[in-house]
């Protein structure tokens, strides 16, 4: 039976799934509601939505059955458990939280609300992340014991016209956002391929030298001046991975800003920026096509209105031939896609999983497994890199 969603936050990422939900057939209505309610206005009516609600306490209140959070990503934890206690499932942007306190709480919530809660982490429906699920499931690794991650996303390239738009006259207290407590495209790419979880971390962070009051501990409301960083992490059952979280690269952040490598005893994965090849003794395949999203949306295209120049290559990738759109309902077929083809699959996973109960795929233990291993990794670059136990919450019931 479709249900009824309010949307918290109608900022640039917004979009793209409000229309998504509004397609799906599984959902009735879409509301609305931000700080700003002129950008809640115009996103009900570019979208055709059902309207808006004044703020987040009064959707609280109305008989929506669930809340899409797309607002400021340290908001996330305390908005997502304040709509689970009162009864609404939740779909959360990244990450899940930025405390362990914040995750652990939220997992509560879920156990003692028997509600839905999802994190929309884009790297599980990453490209390269489907293909090495796909050749782990087949045996093609042998025994995987080694991966990377990074997230390589330069300030240059979006985030200084992100921040600015989201923060207003003191975006540059929110734009020092420390690097590892954005975790989850990173390690969601790995773990969402690898499935097993971090024990341990060690992790060094760079002190920034921009100079441009960005990443300057006076400034930083998080008292941060960290604009990159690396983490190495021990995982359960024997083996590591390595992620990079980097906010100041030389590097076309614009062309692929997650990227990932995997080596097991009888096969490799690597990927850079334009290519993607698979290796074993017998030699090296080029997969690049294979993992290549196609456009599903010109950069000019009226649904990008709200999104900044420099971000729209993240929301105009359609599927790649590596994705199976069997699943998928009909509606989408020729809507907006984002991340390398991963939104259809985030927005159906979790209508899915409402409509029926089941448990969606990035769920509240899964997430804590994206999210918390990068918070102790902040704790542990905060340290010099001093190694630290990763808590763990286990896995999903049933």
């Amino acid at each position: 039976m479709p249900f009824s969603i309010g949307i918290v936050g109608a900022g640039q990422f917004a979009g793209s799934f409000a229309k998504l939900f509004r397609l799906h057939p599984g959902v009735s209505d879409v509301h609305v509601t931000d700080l700003l309610p002129e950008r809640a206005e115009r996103l009900v009516a570019a979208e055709g939505l059902a309207g808006t609600v004044s703020s987040f306490e009064e959707l609280l209140g109305t008989d929506v059955d669930a809340v899409a959070l797309f607002t400021q990503r340290w908001t996330h934890g305390p908005l997502a458990v304040r709509a689970l206690r009162a009864g609404k499932h939740v779909y959360s942007a990244v990450p899940m939280a930025v405390s362990y306190e914040e995750c652990a709480d939220i997992v509560e919530a879920v156990k003692e609300t028997g509600l839905t809660y999802m994190m929309g982490e884009t790297s599980h429906y990453n490209p390269a992340t489907v293909y090495a699920r796909e050749r782990i499931a087949d045996g093609g690794f042998g025994r995987l014991f080694y991966a990377e991650g990074d997230y390589v996303h330069d300030m240059d390239l979006g985030f200084y016209d992100a921040y600015r738009y989201s923060g207003g006259e003191r975006w540059k207290e929110t734009a020092s956002y420390p690097p590892l407590l954005y975790p989850t495209h990173s390690i969601g790419g790995v773990l969402g391929a690898w499935r097993t979880h971090a024990t341990s971390v060690s992790a060094l962070g760079v002190p920034d030298e921009r100079g441009d009051g960005v990443f300057d501990r006076e400034t930083s409301r998080f008292g941060n001046d960290l604009s990159n960083a690396t983490a190495l992490f021990e995982v359960a059952g024997g083996g590591s991975f390595r992620t990079n979280e980097f906010r100041r690269v030389g590097y076309p952040s614009h062309i692929r800003e997650s990227r990932f490598r995997f080596f097991g005893t009888e096969g490799s994965f690597e990927q850079l920026a334009t290519v993607s090849f698979w290796q074993d003794r017998s030699g090296v395949r080029d997969v690049s096509e294979h993992l290549k999203a196609a456009p599903s949306l010109a950069a000019d295209d009226p649904s990008l209105a709200e999104v900044s120049p420099a971000l729209r290559d993240a929301f105009v990738s359609g599927t790649a031939p590596v994705h199976d759109r069997a699943r998928l309902p009909r509606e989408f077929a020729h809507a907006p896609n984002g991340h390398e083809g991963s939104h259809h699959f985030l927005a159906d996973d979790f209508v899915t999983a409402v409509n029926d109960g089941s448990t969606p795929t990035v769920n509240a233990w899964v997430a804590a497994r994206y999210t918390l291993p990068g918070i102790v990794a902040h704790d542990s670059a905060l340290r010099g890199g001093e190694r630290l136990p990763v808590p763990d919450f286990g896995d999903a019931p049933g």
